[in-house]
């Protein structure tokens, strides 16, 4: 068995003996003052501390460059464990925090010049189906055999990770190694949903129980009863809904995050639909090389559903959420949240549970004056073409991802760092500060047995099977950077007025079609893609299509009967799972 998959106190019973004759002051500073709680004994603390110390002594006094997206987990690793890993190996690091667009921008920019730009990146593992085409990644796999095997952590643990099924290649090859996981999901104020006088006012209104949506339609008669009957609480302005519309790279992240999937886009299929996944892009079960995002390709992001999703996006965001949200980015929107004016969130990013935990005293007004949540959080409804074994929402696994062009010194200690952060020693105090679950055994900690009453359902979700359903973009993508930026353009065009959903997606199936062509002849010609470039099928009309296994045909009926479900019944059943 490779030493990187040996259980953690077997691997640190191995460098045990060398940490009575080191100095570690620093190290037993650090798990003293830092590092609890730790699922680890202090001892064994100090002998993984003991191990980064011997492995990092080769790069001692050198200066690394790393990168990765704002985020509460990402912040507390530059301002406090970068400076502990300077004070424990020696080796400095530049941390350095952007917005995920600028992120992406980097990378792309690295792969494209091949200039070291940064030694590491926490990059979304949406980016698989790019890294183990394009093969600029390190795989990791390899590397922790071959030339990382020196300094690959003997207590890494990688069985311990929940999300590397989702940094794998199609290869069976481990290319990123996950940093942070946060999942989409449903959240509501709890407190108002509650109350007897607004569940009585609303089954009168609407024929049925006022609860967590199943689907769209209950969603949308939910935002509907906050905005335009209730209107205010204790004296104050409230709204159905809450999204954001800024025409800026995130605003595409916010359709590409599986919202086309959770309409009914995509087919069945998990983690991602087969052939058709949540971006609207074709791919057969036994082949490598997409085939089309159009409709007459055999895709579907240009379908009824697709364009459906797109029109409920703009409606609701127009209709029934906070004035100047539809000018508010992905960073503005989530923490607005904590003003306490919001009803529901139809997606909602649970990496920002932490600001919304926050006691009173700190301008959080949906927690009681006790720190308890006014609000929970619940799988996300889906839309009027979903269908029971479809894609049913997103989880963004940040990843550490090495690049060819990074020197390989720089690369080793890039990756002693990488590890630091995430290792046993200091991951479960990472974890009570982002709030973002990448190991079951910090998950599964009693510390957060003890926390669970106070995030709102966050504890029980990461502790049930469903957490797996929810996934990161998939392998039928097959150059991330390059497709993306096309996206929050064309959903700009609609959020502007310019043009109508339909005519959005009609571009972008286009312009993502006209993009995967210019991969296809690259491909061809040199395997820039590995020979799993696109491969486009001809064009054919969009009804054999519909009878063939292509988009779903328009729906005579776009809101069927809402349907809802208690909050309780939900959370039994995350128990018996």
């Amino acid at each position: 068995m490779p030493t990187y998959l040996l259980s953690a106190t077997a691997a640190l019973a191995v460098v045990a003996c060398q940490a009575a004759h080191a100095d570690g002051a620093a190290a037993r500073k650090w798990i003293d003052e830092e590092f609890q709680p730790s699922v680890l004994t202090k001892d064994e603390q100090l002998s993984e501390m003991q191990w980064f110390m011997t492995a990092a002594k080769p790069y001692k006094g050198m200066k690394i460059n790393v990168l990765s997206e704002g985020i509460p987990t990402h912040v507390y690793e530059a301002a406090v464990l970068a400076k502990a890993f300077e004070d424990i190996t020696g080796i400095r690091v530049n941390h350095q925090i952007l917005g995920e667009g600028e992120v992406v921008q980097a990378l792309q920019t690295q792969m494209q010049t091949k200039r070291n730009l940064y030694d590491a990146y926490v990059n979304d593992s949406d980016l698989i189906g790019t890294h183990s085409r394009l093969q600029q990644a390190y795989n990791l796999s390899a590397m922790m055999t071959g030339d990382f095997s020196g300094v690959t952590n003997p207590g890494l643990d990688l069985d311990d990770f929940m999300g590397t099924q989702f940094t794998t290649g199609p290869d069976g090859n481990l290319y990123q190694l996950p940093d942070q996981q946060f999942a989409n999901l449903y959240w509501f104020r709890k407190d108002w949903f509650d109350r007897n006088d607004l569940k009585i006012a609303f089954k009168e209104k609407y024929g049925y129980d006022l609860g967590v949506p199943i689907n769209w339609s209950a969603y949308e008669d939910i935002a509907e009863f906050f905005s335009e009957e209730v209107q205010e609480i204790d004296g104050i302005p409230i709204y159905g809904h809450m999204d954001y519309g800024k025409r800026a790279p995130d605003l595409g992240w916010r359709i590409t995050d599986a919202w086309l999937s959770m309409a009914g886009a995509g087919s069945k299929g998990e983690p991602n639909g087969v052939p058709i996944d949540e971006w609207g892009i074709r791919m057969e079960a036994d082949s490598c090389n997409p085939a089309g995002a159009s409709v007459t390709r055999g895709g579907s992001a240009n379908g009824p559903a697709a364009v459906y999703a797109i029109r409920k996006w703009d409606e609701w965001l127009r209709k029934y959420a906070p004035p100047g949200a539809v000018s508010y980015d992905f960073y503005q929107s989530l923490p607005a949240l904590a003003q306490g004016n919001v009803a529901q969130q139809i997606f909602w990013y649970t990496a920002f549970t932490a600001s919304m935990v926050k006691p009173k005293s700190e301008g959080n007004n949906t927690v009681d004056d006790n720190g308890i949540p006014l609000w929970r959080m619940a799988p996300s409804p889906h839309g009027a073409y979903w269908q029971k074994g479809q894609k049913v929402g997103y989880q963004d696994v940040g990843s550490w991802t090495f690049l060819k062009s990074t020197p390989l010194e720089r690369a080793r200690a890039a990756w002693l760092y990488a590890q630091f952060v995430v290792s046993k020693t200091v991951d479960l105090k990472k974890s009570h500060v982002g709030l973002t679950f990448i190991r079951d055994s910090s998950i599964n900690h009693t510390s957060f047995s003890e926390r669970a009453p106070k995030l709102g359902g966050l504890v029980e979700f990461y502790r049930s099977p469903d957490r797996v359903a929810w996934s990161p973009t998939g392998v039928n993508v097959p150059d991330y950077p390059e497709l993306a930026q096309i996206w929050w353009q064309r959903i700009g065009d609609v959020n502007s007025g310019a043009i109508t959903p339909q005519e959005a997606m009609d571009r972008l199936a286009e312009e993502l079609d006209i993009s995967m062509a210019r991969m296809q002849r690259a491909d061809e010609e040199a395997e820039t893609y590995g020979g799993c470039g696109p491969r486009l099928n001809e064009h054919k009309d969009a009804e054999w299509w519909y009878a063939n296994g292509g988009a779903k045909p328009k729906l005579e009926n776009e809101k069927p009967q809402g349907e809802t479900v208690t909050y309780e019944e939900l959370v039994a059943r995350w128990a018996q799972d």
